[in-house]
C-alpha cells in the first residue's frame, strides 16, 4: 500500500513539472505573440472595463447584496469551468494572463459577475424566471458565440444550450442569495 502512494506521489510530481512546462510556454505565448494584438489588448479590457460600468450604474444602497451575488457566480463559474475543462468539453485558445492559462479569467473575475449584477439590478420586479431566460439567452446564444468567433472560446462538441443552462443556474444562485432576508450586523 506504502508502494503504490509513493509511487502516486512520484507520478503527480511529474505531472506537476510537466503542468509547471506547459504555463511557461503559455507565458512566452502570450509575451511572444499575444501582446500586440488587439485580442490580448481587448481581453485585458474585459477585467477593467465592465467593473467600471458596474461601479458607475450599480445600484449603491444594495451594493452589498450585488456583490454577494457576484461573488457566488465567480466561484460557480470557476467550478463549472475547471470541470469542464479537466473533461476537456471546451478550451479558451486566447490567453489574458498566463499565471491561470486554461482559465479565461476576464470571464470569471469580471465578465460573469457584472453581467449578473447588472441584470439582477436592472427592472428589479419583473419576473425572475423572464428575466433570467432573457439574461441567458443574451450570454450564451451572444456572448458565448460572439467569444467563438474571436478565437476566445472553444465550444468543441459543446451545446450552447448547454451554456444557456449554466447562466440561468448562475442567475438564479445570484438571485437567490440577493433575496436572503436574514442580514443583520455583526456588531448586534
Amino acid at each position: 500500500m506504502k508502494v503504490a502512494f509513493e509511487k502516486g506521489l512520484a507520478q503527480s510530481e511529474k505531472a506537476y513539472n510537466q503542468l509547471t512546462e506547459v504555463s511557461s510556454l503559455f507565458a512566452k505565448i502570450v509575451t511572444g505573440e499575444f501582446l500586440s494584438t488587439w485580442q490580448w489588448w481587448f481581453g485585458l479590457a474585459l477585467f477593467i472595463v465592465p467593473w467600471i460600468v458596474w461601479f458607475r450604474l450599480r445600484k449603491k444602497d444594495s451594493t452589498g447584496r450585488l456583490l454577494l451575488g457576484g461573488l457566488l457566480t465567480i466561484l460557480l463559474s470557476l467550478t463549472v469551468d475547471l470541470a469542464a475543462l479537466s473533461l476537456g468539453l471546451w478550451s479558451y485558445p486566447m490567453v489574458i494572463i498566463p499565471l491561470a492559462p486554461f482559465l479565461f479569467l476576464p470571464y470569471h473575475f469580471s465578465l460573469a459577475p457584472v453581467a449578473v449584477m447588472l441584470a439582477l439590478q436592472i427592472k428589479p420586479k419583473m419576473n425572475p424566471l423572464l428575466k433570467g431566460v432573457l439574461f441567458s439567452s443574451i450570454a450564451a446564444f451572444g456572448g458565448m458565440n460572439f467569444f467563438n468567433a474571436i478565437d476566445f472560446y472553444n465550444p468543441k462538441n459543446w451545446s450552447t444550450l448547454y451554456d444557456f443552462i449554466i447562466f440561468l443556474t448562475f442567475y438564479f444562485a445570484a438571485y437567490s442569495v440577493t433575496k436572503i432576508e436574514s442580514y443583520t450586523k455583526l456588531d448586534k
